[in-house]
């Protein structure tokens, strides 16, 4: 179990060197998936620079780039500019340790639900391991039920019951600002105090080493006639939530696909 110990605003984090916690904010991605209206694009770009974020991904954005981005991104052209687009939400979480659903809908066979606050705390922790993704969807109708398996948690932002709905742009104010806060919160702990624990002492598995372990285990699966690929159900939806609980690591994963393989060669 590692231990990170806050001292004079800096602490000592896995590498044991000391560490400016406002860094983490470095390896957090804001990724917009299929955004249809590009003022929406800018006024995140600039929602993020106030709070120190910088890493933006675009996924297959209906418009980008584009002249109103520009101009609602009003002194964060920088991060417009450095803007990384996608052809799918898989390119843009690859190399990823953990990706959160930012959505407001409720969903069947859900994954662990966080507010803004407690999210932003998961994101930090793991971003000490390496890059961690906040997801949101689109305007009108958010995240899909597939882009949300692609996450492992999922952030709800508490809101008015009567009119839930955040713009865009607004939502990604909140959870940039969430994030600073939390970096704030490592820098204000006091000596005394509870250390922040990261569970686990091995490296985490990264989306791409996880995504081909549910692509592994689906086709065992077919081979061995438990899953039946014309009358899927669920199992697979299932299966991500197991493992999405389980923060998988590297040599876990590894384990897994070794099973996977040794079964393969008795089938």
């Amino acid at each position: 179990m590692h231990r990170v110990v806050i001292s004079n605003g800096v602490f000592n984090g896995l590498s044991g060197l000391n560490v400016n916690p406002l860094h983490l904010l470095d390896k957090v991605r804001i990724v917009l998936s299929h955004t249809s209206h590009p003022g929406n694009i800018g006024g995140a770009a600039r929602a993020m620079k106030t709070m120190g974020l910088d890493s933006l991904y675009l996924v297959n954005p209906r418009f980008f780039p584009d002249k109103e981005a520009e101009r609602r991104a009003t002194g964060a052209l920088d991060i417009l500019h450095k803007a990384k687009v996608c052809d799918t939400l898989d390119e843009a979480l690859s190399g990823t340790v953990l990706a959160a659903a930012v959505t407001a809908r409720q969903r069947d066979l859900s994954h662990e639900v966080f507010d803004g606050r407690q999210g932003a705390t998961k994101l930090l922790d793991l971003a000490q391991k390496d890059f961690v993704a906040l997801v949101f969807g689109t305007e009108m109708s958010g995240l899909t039920t597939l882009e949300v398996s692609k996450c492992q948690i999922i952030i709800h932002i508490p809101a008015n019951p009567e009119y839930s709905s955040l713009n865009l742009a607004s939502a990604v104010q909140v959870m940039a600002y969430e994030l600073r806060m939390a970096c704030r919160d490592l820098l204000e702990t006091p000596p005394a105090s509870p250390t922040l624990t990261l569970h686990g002492g091995g490296m985490a598995a990264t989306f791409d080493e996880i995504e081909l372990l549910y692509a592994h285990l689906e086709q065992v699966a077919i081979s061995s006639g438990f899953l039946d690929p014309q009358e899927p159900k669920r199992l697979m939806q299932r299966m991500r939530r197991l493992f999405a609980r389980a923060r998988l690591e590297k040599e876990e994963v590894n384990i897994l696909r070794g099973i996977l393989s040794a079964c393969e060669k008795r089938m």
